[in-house]
């Protein structure tokens, strides 16, 4: 599955980093605490966190994830994703909480 696909199915708001929308999803991690993420997520890895510094980006590029979702409509701040355009590291954004994501992209296969 393609970060496009759950971007589509899950009406997901793209806030940065649309040239990679084409990247392959290959599972899903949940956490906010960096250094656990980058000792346990994996490569093509979709990330839900609620972290919107740029740090996220420097992790999500060092783990090569396909793709950062901020659940809850948190607000992301500019400097981040600025970074994430750069990065060409999608940054999306849903109204549903971290759990309710889960399980729709479970639903979805991811």
């Amino acid at each position: 599955m393609k970060v496009r696909d759950i971007v589509n199915s899950l009406k997901l708001k793209v806030l940065a980093g649309e040239e990679g929308l084409d990247k392959e999803v290959k599972g899903v991690y949940t956490c906010d605490l960096l250094s656990w993420v980058m000792s346990h997520g994996k490569q093509n890895n979709a990330w839900i966190t609620v972290q919107i510094h740029p740090n996220i980006i420097a992790v999500a590029t060092l783990l090569e994830f396909s793709c950062i979702i901020i659940p809850e409509d948190i607000e992301v701040e500019d400097v981040t994703i600025n970074k994430a355009n750069e990065e060409n590291i999608p940054v999306l954004q849903s109204n549903l909480n971290a759990y309710e994501l889960c399980v729709e992209l479970n639903k979805l296969g991811a």
